[in-house]
This record gives structure tokens, C-alpha cells and sequence, in this order.
């Protein structure tokens, strides 16, 4: 069996029913991976690096991967969070550092770290053009990393921006924790969530990490059930 280690942020976590329809894409990834790839999802809500590493959420990670493993990274959401220094790091500073403690982490075991940037938020403004959302210096310090430190990176947040801009603003609604229009509310006091995805936006932007391995080539390509099918990302959407 071959394993994939997933350090991330709630956008990537396994969900339970209680917070129910919110799906992480980590959890979503499965679909899209041969019968011999175990998804091993240690992402948690509200991480950055910085915590993710000071809570020894790492260590257990370190423990178990092994040799011709896998560890996704992915990270930026909350190093962003400039007023919680518990989180926030600077993106061409301790971001790329932390960064480094995961990579090492893995080559230390001989197994593939792999960076993927973060899945943009739906922020639209009132013309419905996609705002930035934050995300971008940290985009630029993983891949500042990536060519760094010789770490091949997926760039889910280039793929998930086209994708908005493509789809818009209504549209892209049922991907998100977004209320539709006369939908009943889940989300605390009926806001809003542009972060976070339903089932549809996990499987939307797993599948489109499926395709940025496949065109890695090699172990990368080889964890794919069928790349044949992720040829043209435009067929890397769900019904619903």
C-alpha cells in the first residue's frame, strides 16, 4: 500500500455530520486515486503552518510515513491571520521556513512531499468580477519554495481562480458553503461562508489536484486511477 499524508487547513479536513454539508478536499481525494492509496488526512480546521508545527501535529505524521509515501502540504488560509500571532507568518519568511520543516520531514523518511497552494475563495464584487482574496503572496512563497527546495507543486489556487472567473458569481455557489437563493440556513446566524466547500466543491477541486499530478508524470502521475479522464480539466466537474 501506498499512503498520502495530508497537512492542511479546515479546506482540506475530513468532516463529520455535525458539520454537515461541508466536505474537505482531502476527504474528496479518494475518488480519484488507484485501490492501493491510502488517504492518511491530518488536516484540521484553523491551521497554519506555524500551528500545525507548534502543536506537534507533524510528529504523528513523521511517526508513520515511510519510505515511497506522500505528503501533501497545504497551507496559506490562516498564515494570513496577521492579527493572531499564534498563526500568521510572513509569506517570504517563516512561511517558506515552515514550509521547509515539512519537506524535510518527508525526504528524512525517503518519501515525496508535494506542495499544493490554496483553493481561492468565492469573492465577487458587485459587477461580478473575482476579487483577490488574500491568498497571493502566499501562492508566490510556496512556489518561491518549491523551485527552493526541488518540491514539485500542484497550483490549485490558478486552477480554482479560472474556474470562478469562468463560472461566476451565482454559479459558483454550489460549490461553497454558500446559501442558494430560499435555501434554509446552516451556517451560524445565516452568513455566508466563501471559504469552505459542499461535497461538489470537494470533488471539483480533488479532481483538479488529480490532474496537476497527472501532468507531474512519473510516481506522481501513478497515483491516479485513470488520467486518461482528467486530459481536459474541463470535464473535472460534478453534477449537482
Amino acid at each position: 500500500m501506498r499512503h498520502i499524508f495530508w497537512a492542511g487547513d479546515s479546506t482540506v479536513k475530513t468532516n463529520k455530520f455535525v458539520t454537515y454539508p461541508q466536505t474537505g478536499i482531502g476527504q474528496a481525494f479518494d475518488r480519484y486515486t488507484k485501490t492501493d492509496v491510502v488517504i492518511c488526512n491530518h488536516a484540521e480546521n484553523g491551521r497554519s503552518t506555524k500551528s500545525f508545527i507548534d502543536e506537534s501535529r507533524l510528529a504523528p505524521i513523521y511517526d508513520d510515513i515511510t519510505e515511497g509515501d506522500f505528503l501533501f502540504i497545504q497551507f496559506g488560509h490562516n498564515d494570513e491571520k496577521e492579527q493572531d500571532p499564534a498563526r500568521y507568518t510572513d509569506p517570504h519568511g517563516e512561511f517558506i521556513g515552515n514550509l521547509v520543516k515539512f519537506v524535510n520531514a518527508a525526504r528524512n523518511k525517503k518519501a515525496y512531499p508535494v506542495f499544493i497552494t490554496s483553493v481561492e475563495r468565492r469573492l465577487f464584487d458587485e459587477n461580478g468580477n473575482l476579487r483577490q482574496s488574500g491568498h497571493e503572496e502566499y501562492v508566490k512563497g510556496m512556489k518561491e519554495a518549491a523551485a527552493k527546495f526541488d518540491v514539485p507543486v500542484v497550483d490549485l489556487y490558478s486552477m480554482s481562480r479560472e474556474f470562478l472567473q469562468k463560472t461566476g458569481d451565482e454559479a459558483s455557489k454550489k460549490y461553497y458553503m454558500n446559501l442558494a437563493p430560499g435555501e434554509a440556513s446552516w451556517a451560524p446566524e445565516g452568513k455566508n461562508d466563501n471559504s469552505h466547500l459542499r461535497y461538489e466543491g470537494a470533488m471539483l477541486y480533488a479532481g483538479m489536484i488529480a490532474k496537476g499530478l497527472s501532468d507531474l508524470g512519473g510516481v506522481y502521475a501513478d497515483l491516479i486511477a485513470d488520467d486518461n479522464l482528467l486530459s481536459d480539466s474541463s470535464k473535472i466537474e460534478v453534477n449537482g
